[in-house]
């Protein structure tokens, strides 16, 4: 199986990435951020908690995002190809727990690719989806809000990845198409 992280900050491009991944290589798509959207929009319990949060720009607590994971993992086909992990994991406890719960699935975490793209790209980018989409937690605010967590919790994960030889870099700028030829280029060369 080929079990992928599409790591980067909000804004680096993963759902763009991930649909052409998921394209190319048949992969089950795990975006934890239209995960909790749906739940949100269907009013569930989790949903309600999830809103009291990214409202904020905050992350989700990680017992309830593994929780979700393995609810998404065991839903799996027998017959699957492997999982693109998009906005998961974000914490490096998140990380741990990935393994494990790959484990409990007899698999492992093939690689990671981290999309990189400078902040004031970031920022504009966000933005312009959010006139685009009506998103709300793409206003400035939640923006900065949004990068200054994954500077502080999730940037940490990059050489978590970087010490375990899993990490992919990938320069996020350019045309969707050239960054996508030198992520699978990273994907086949592993």
């Amino acid at each position: 199986m080929l079990n992928l992280v599409l790591f980067g900050a909000p804004g680096s491009g993963k759902g763009t990435q991930s649909e052409k991944i998921i394209d190319r290589y048949g992969l089950h798509h795990i975006s934890t951020g239209e995960v909790l959207r749906k739940q949100i929009k269907d009013g569930t319990e989790l949903g309600k908690i999830a809103d009291s949060y990214i409202s904020k720009g905050h992350l989700i607590p990680d017992d309830l995002m593994i929780d979700i994971l393995r609810q998404e993992l065991k839903s799996l086909p027998k017959d699957s190809k492997g999982v693109i992990f998009d906005g998961f994991p974000r914490t490096i406890p998140q990380a741990i727990e990935l393994e494990k719960l790959l484990a409990e699935q007899a698999t492992e975490l093939s690689g990671v690719i981290g999309l990189e793209v400078p902040e004031e790209e970031l920022v504009a980018r966000m933005i312009k989806r959010g006139k685009e989409t009506g998103r709300a937690d793409d206003n400035i605010d939640t923006i900065l809000n949004r990068l200054k967590v994954y500077h502080d919790q999730t940037e940490p994960l990059k050489e978590h990845y970087q010490d375990k030889g899993s990490y992919m870099q990938i320069d996020g700028l350019g045309d969707v198409d050239s960054i996508f030829a030198s992520i699978a280029k990273a994907i086949e060369a592993k």
